[in-house]
């Protein structure tokens, strides 16, 4: 699942979420809760963009780095 962050000045970064290595322990959802869900089985999802949230990228990064598999990464 491949999404670019909302509000970004970068529009090239773009959110990959491997939903095969993600368990489900919603770092994302805590650290990005405008980007980030959890789909019925508990697997990192993106929410679509929101234009009225701002710039989301520290957070993002934040989700990114306290994911304890690295199932989300940025490109």
């Amino acid at each position: 699942m491949t999404s670019g962050i909302p509000g970004d000045p970068d529009p090239d970064i773009d959110i990959d979420i491997d939903t095969e290595r993600c368990i489900g322990a919603a770092m994302c959802v805590l650290h990005a809760p405008a980007v980030f869900t959890q789909n019925d089985d508990g697997v990192a999802a993106l929410l679509p963009a929101d234009p009225h949230h701002g710039d989301a990228t520290e957070a993002v990064r934040e989700a990114v780095a306290t994911c304890p598999v690295q199932a989300i990464t940025l490109r």
